[in-house]
């Protein structure tokens, strides 16, 4: 399974301190990767990733203003549309922009819909639903118009974060600085409460901060912390004596109320958006309504049982438990667009197949080379759409690049290989009195086919071949 997986290009992949969509595409690359899928990360060219990087941005637009972000996010999406081909599927965490590209190609496409930023993006939405396969991140979040595979709740890497028994005498408030993400609701509930808040997050609104946030921090009884990287997070979370989430919108998910779960600290949220489905009251924090109510809730917080908070985390928002979702829904897509023919060297697909004729598109992938083989009955024409192909002739090296053509005659000794970085990709025109697949004598192969004595192909070849133990050679090695 080929897996392209494209994440967004606001923050690196995993990001340094904020980015929830790029933090959740991290943990889903990485724990596939150890379940042995190729996966192929689009991301930053700063990101990391144990699967193949394939970047266009240099950085992060957020963290270099000199980057546009129009711009860039469209050679970044191309990047991955043009090669589309070359995987069994794209998972895409782009929210809207690369369904436009979805019909131009027929590999099918995964959309994790991360949030609805406005109603005004619903249109694209609605044009491509049927067309490509739709994901929630919560049943809150899900538009009546849409049609969804499933709803996938993002998991986290549970050994991040370590879950603290005691935690502290402070409340805490960690997410980024916004009026959505109610800061200033957070300072009258601490106050109200006689409690020490911690703020930590990025300021995305800094009209706000500055009239809203800034005036109430103190330094004392209410400390702005700046924003806080991996290396820090679990110190945080699992020092507070509760996460106040007093959200003024529905929020799609909230990762940081799963991560202080991790860490043992229960949440007091508005209950709005996902938080019902995140938080069992009374077990892993309380769901309140207003300030008042998020006020008493911080007098009853004792009532909480810290390991009852690590629990819900462990057993619902795991990064394995996200995986496997994944996974499943992954193999039931490719299951409902099965349409090529897999090899071990690539796949293939028949575009026409009548009596006297037949049509394939054929895909070889990088590194990959088919059987040295004749076929009795059917000769062949190939032409190059993709890639540079190294075909043997009757033993003549030939290096074909896009626009190529060359002939295969009936009982042509040949064989095609990929050299390159890239798929090649090439349609093959069959014809002859027989055009079944079993019309072929296989002499060489990578995948043990082979039937016939070499002997036979040198003499058919000529002198000029020369053969070693797992090489067809007409000069130089040849490498599969």
């Amino acid at each position: 399974m080929r897996i392209a997986m494209l994440s967004p290009i606001a923050w690196r992949t995993p990001p340094r301190h904020y980015g929830p969509w790029e933090r959740v595409v991290s943990l889903l690359t990485e724990g596939l990767v150890q379940r042995g899928v190729e996966v192929t990360l689009f991301a930053t060219a700063d990101s990391k990733t144990s699967g193949k990087l394939r970047s266009v941005a240099p950085r992060p637009y957020e963290e270099d203003k000199t980057l546009d972000p129009k711009v860039w996010e469209c050679l970044h999406i191309s990047e991955l549309l043009e090669m589309a081909d070359d995987f069994d599927l794209i998972h895409n965490h782009f929210d809207f922009l690369p369904l436009t590209y979805s019909c131009l190609t027929r590999t099918p496409m995964l959309t994790t819909i991360h949030g609805f930023s406005s109603k005004k993006i619903l249109p694209v939405y609605k044009k491509y639903n049927g067309k490509v396969y739709y994901v929630s991140i919560s049943d809150a979040d899900r538009s009546p118009e849409l049609t969804y595979m499933a709803t996938v709740y993002h998991g986290i890497d549970l050994e991040s974060f370590t879950s603290n028994d005691r935690g502290g005498d402070y409340l805490l408030f960690f997410g980024r600085i916004h009026p959505d993400k109610g800061t200033r609701e957070a300072i009258e509930i601490a106050t109200k409460a006689g409690r020490d808040l911690v703020i930590a997050g990025v300021i995305q609104d800094d009209a706000y901060f500055r009239s809203e946030v800034e005036p109430l921090v103190d330094g004392e009884q209410v400390r702005y912390i700046g924003s806080v990287g991996p290396d820090r997070r679990n110190e945080i979370l699992g020092g507070a004596l509760a996460l106040l989430h007093p959200i003024n919108f529905d929020e799609p998910f909230g990762l940081s109320v799963v991560e202080a779960n991790a860490c043992g600290t229960p949440v007091i949220a508005f209950a709005r958006g996902s938080m019902p489905e995140i938080i069992n009251h009374g077990v892993n924090g309380f769901l309140v309504q207003d300030v008042a109510a998020a006020v008493e809730a911080v007098g009853r917080i004792g009532e909480i049982r810290r390991l009852d908070c690590r629990k819900a985390a462990e057993t619902r928002f795991s990064q394995d438990r996200m995986v496997d979702e994944y996974l499943g829904l992954y193999n039931r897509i490719l299951e409902e667009t099965k349409k090529e023919d897999r090899r071990p060297w690539g796949y293939y697909k028949v575009l026409c197949d009548l009596p006297d004729h037949k049509v394939k598109r054929i895909v070889v992938l990088p590194g990959k080379r088919l059987s040295l083989q004749r076929h009795k009955r059917r000769a062949e024409h190939w032409t190059v759409v993709r890639g540079c192909p190294l075909v043997i002739r009757d033993g003549k090296e030939i290096l074909l690049k896009p626009g190529d053509s060359i002939d295969i005659p009936i009982r042509a000794v040949h064989r095609v290989s990929n050299p390159g970085d890239e798929a090649a990709v090439f349609i093959e025109v069959q014809m002859g009195d027989y055009l079944g697949e079993d019309d072929i004598q296989r002499f060489e192969d990578d995948y043990g086919r082979a039937e016939s004595n070499v002997h036979e192909i040198k003499e058919r070849a000529g002198s000029p071949v020369r053969w070693k133990s797992d090489t067809y050679e007409t000069g130089r090695t040849l490498r599969g």
